[in-house]
Formats: C-alpha cells, sequence, structure tokens
C-alpha cells in the first residue's frame, strides 16, 4: 500500500468528520427547536406561515448533508418529499397539511435528533485521537526537558526514559494510522445512518414508481394515437393512392387493350412502376413499424444495419448474452435511431457510436450511480456518443424528449452528458430480461 494515498485519504475523510461533527450540535438543536415551536404555534396561526419556513430551511439542510453522503460517504439518498400540491403556498392551510402528512417531515426530524450526537461523538472522537496520536509522533519528544512531572499520557514517567524516546513516537504513529484508516469507515457510517431516516421509504417509492408509470402510461397512448394517425395519413396518402390509380390504370388498359394495344401497354408499364412504388412505401412503412432486419438479426444487428444507412461513420459494438422482449427490443433500437438521427441533423460530428452491454439484477446497482428501474432480471445499458459541439439537453419537444417518454414505458432512462464542445454520450437503461442466449456477439461498423 502506498502510504501518501493513504494518509491524503485518511486526512481528508478525518476533516470531513471533524466538520460534521462540528456543524451537528448547533444546525441540529437549532433546527429542532425551530420545528417544534412552529408547529407548536399552529395552534395561534403564526404556526402557518412559520412552519413552512422552518421546514424549507430543513430541507435545505438535508439535501446538503444528502449531497455529502454521497459524495462523501458513498450512500445515494434520493429525495423523499411529496411533490408540492398546486396552490400550496406559504401561510395557506394545503402547504401546512402537506408538510404534516409527509411522512419525510418527521424522519427528518427524528434524523436531527440523533443526527447530533452521533455527529458530536464522531467528530470529538476523531479530533482526539488524531491530535493524540500526533502528540505522541511530535510534541512529547521535544518536550520532553520540559514538560511537567503529572503527565501521563502513553504511560511515560518523569523524567523521561530514554526509551521512551523511540516508543512513545511508535506508539504515536500507530494511533495516527488508526484514525486515518478508520476515518474512511466513520464517514461511511455516518451516510448510512442518514440513508435510513433521509431515504424515501419503500412505501413513498412504491407511490413515486406508480405515479411515474401513470404518467408514463398517459404519454404513452398519447404518442400511440398519434403514431396511429401517422399510420393512416401514410397509408391514405401514399400506398392507397397509388393503388387506386393502379386500379384505373389496368381498367383503362383492359379498355384500349383490343383498340390500341401500343397504349396499354403503356399503361400497364405506367401501373407495374406504380406497384413498385407503392411496394416500395408499405415497406417503408412496416420498417417504422418494426424493422424486418430487427425480428431476424436482433438488436445489435438492426443498429448495425441502421449504421449502414447514415451519411457519417457509426460503429456499433454489443455483447448481449441473449435477446429482450419484443416490445422493449423494438423501443430501444428506435431509441437509439432518434437519437442517431439527432447527432446527424444537430451535432455537427464526424463520427458516432453505439454501445449495448447488459448487467444482471446483482450488477444493476453497481453499472449506474442512479439505477432507474428495479427490473429483476437485469437492465440493458445502451450508449450512443457522437464527437460533435455537444449542448444535447431532453428539452419539451425534443428529439430526446422523445427517447426518454419511450424508454419510460418500459420504466427506463436516460442520462445526458454533452457538455459544450462535446462530446455528447446518452446512456439509456431498459430493465428487461434477456432470453434464448447467444454464442457469439456481433459488431459492425457502418
Amino acid at each position: 500500500m502506498k502510504v501518501w494515498p493513504f494518509v491524503r485519504r485518511g486526512l481528508i475523510s478525518a476533516a470531513r468528520v471533524v466538520l460534521i461533527g462540528v456543524l451537528s450540535v448547533p444546525v441540529h438543536i437549532v433546527l429542532i427547536v425551530l420545528t417544534v415551536l412552529s408547529f407548536a404555534l399552529t395552534v395561534v396561526g403564526a404556526g402557518l406561515v412559520l412552519a413552512p419556513l422552518v421546514q424549507l430551511l430543513v430541507r435545505r439542510y438535508t439535501d446538503l448533508r444528502r449531497w455529502t453522503a454521497r459524495e462523501w460517504g458513498g450512500a445515494d439518498i434520493p429525495s423523499p418529499y411529496r411533490p408540492r400540491p398546486a396552490g400550496a403556498w406559504i401561510g395557506s392551510p394545503r402547504r401546512w397539511l402537506w408538510l404534516v402528512r409527509d411522512p419525510a417531515t418527521w424522519r427528518d426530524l427524528l434524523w436531527l435528533v440523533g443526527g447530533a450526537p452521533l455527529g458530536f461523538a464522531s467528530g470529538l472522537a476523531t479530533l482526539v485521537m488524531f491530535v493524540y496520536g500526533a502528540q505522541g509522533m511530535l510534541v512529547i519528544p521535544v518536550i520532553a526537558d520540559v514538560a511537567s512531572d503529572d503527565y501521563s499520557g502513553y504511560g511515560v514517567t518523569w523524567p523521561l526514559n530514554p526509551s521512551s524516546y523511540i516508543t512513545v513516537p511508535f506508539q504515536g504513529a500507530l494511533v495516527t494510522a488508526a484514525v486515518l484508516y478508520a476515518a474512511p469507515w466513520v464517514l461511511w457510517g455516518i451516510g448510512r445512518y442518514d440513508h435510513s431516516l433521509l431515504a424515501p421509504t419503500s412505501s413513498a417509492v412504491l407511490a413515486r414508481r406508480v405515479d411515474r408509470l401513470t404518467e408514463t402510461r398517459t404519454q404513452v397512448v398519447d404518442a400511440q394515437a398519434a403514431e396511429l394517425r401517422r399510420i393512416e395519413r401514410d397509408l391514405h396518402d401514399g400506398a392507397q393512392a397509388r393503388i387506386v390509380a393502379l386500379g384505373m390504370s389496368l381498367g383503362m388498359a383492359e379498355d384500349l387493350v383490343v383498340r390500341d394495344p401500343a397504349a396499354a401497354q403503356l399503361l400497364i408499364a405506367e401501373a407495374r412502376e406504380a406497384s413498385g412504388m407503392a411496394l416500395a412505401e408499405l415497406r417503408q412503412l412496416v420498417r417504422g413499424i418494426h424493422p424486418p432486419v430487427l425480428a431476424e438479426r436482433g438488436l445489435t444487428g438492426g443498429l448495425s444495419a441502421l449504421a449502414l444507412t447514415l451519411p457519417l461513420p457509426v460503429a456499433v459494438a454489443g455483447d448481449l448474452p441473449g435477446r429482450p422482449a419484443a416490445p422493449v427490443e423494438s423501443a430501444l433500437y428506435f431509441a437509439v435511431a432518434e437519437a442517431l438521427a439527432n447527432v446527424v441533423k444537430h451535432s455537427g460530428a464526424t463520427e458516432a457510436w453505439v454501445s449495448l452491454t447488459y448487467c444482471h439484477a446483482t450488477q444493476v446497482s453497481a453499472a449506474a450511480a442512479q439505477p432507474a428501474g428495479g427490473g429483476s432480471g437485469g437492465a440493458i445499458y445502451c450508449t450512443v456518443g457522437d464527437d460533435g459541439i455537444g449542448g444535447a439537453a431532453p428539452r419539451p419537444g425534443s428529439g430526446l424528449a422523445g427517447v426518454e417518454r419511450r424508454l419510460a414505458a418500459f420504466d427506463g432512462a436516460l442520462r445526458v452528458d454533452s457538455p459544450p464542445g462535446g462530446p455528447t454520450v446518452l446512456t439509456m437503461e431498459l430493465p428487461c430480461v434477456l432470453s434464448s442466449p447467444k454464442t457469439t456477439p456481433s459488431s459492425a461498423t457502418g
């Protein structure tokens, strides 16, 4: 083990533990007192204004601690608060009832009560032990000749025995090393405590998921209705019109076949050309509903074929141990197709890439910091990247918003990393179960 990374990590963690300890007691006590008083004053009406204001402070502070738990302790804590109802302005009974009925309000209060002694004890113990270890390494050998004879640290007696000049610094180094080793674990433990009370409860997670699925179901129904209207319009204006024209041409040719064979032959040739165009339009329409190549070659093969049709090089690589259900496969295919269309139209990129991976349920939490779904079988992760100008965002009405909506129908998620100047990387996550294991992954470059 390298010494400096160990010392640096321990010092940073110890400083963070001490900082949490220093802030815990005064901040927690003040917020506890304000919370209790603000709700108590509701009986005289003042709490209708004070309680929402105090809870605004509490929630800003707990959001800060969720951030420190994630960045310092590795504990990702989603926000547990219920959405604020419409018209719940500060001072209104609806705002007060919203706070009182939200279990997260009372869990925050419980966390404040328990977090004050925990933070104080952790910070004080870390600081005292660190100072004690540093004292043994640096102070005692230096002040040995002038120290008072009532000092009892490290079991030394005065005047110092010559051997103490070796044993005391050694003991101090051991104590300091123990503190540096333990500090990251103490910080981790604080993060776990924060997670136990500041994270959403299982019922809150379930309610939020039901709300999300209800919203996405509405979006999917609207999208399907729009898609059906598009298909109907394409059939009516395209293939249907050509087939009607084809029938009229054949009828006219039937009348002319005896009187004017040459004219009949021209009409038949036009009819044959119209039939080819109608067939091509029907094939294009079918590809927009469910591409045949997707059914024949699977997701990686379908994306490879799609890449060949684009005007810029697109590298496609996949390593899926099986095939997802057809609706999931189709949704991911069209999501990638939409993303690549945005690359061609807006990114100014010279190349793009698509990669597919699959993580089983035990690997999902390690594969993504914020897993979206929770499919029991695992999830497909699809990355679409380009070397363009960046600045992409899922704005309302944009192509990326459509990708989000398409994935959300299957409890999936889209994460966008597109700083100005690029590159742009889209990560799509779609919970699913694979079947029909394949023996070899496929890859292609278009």
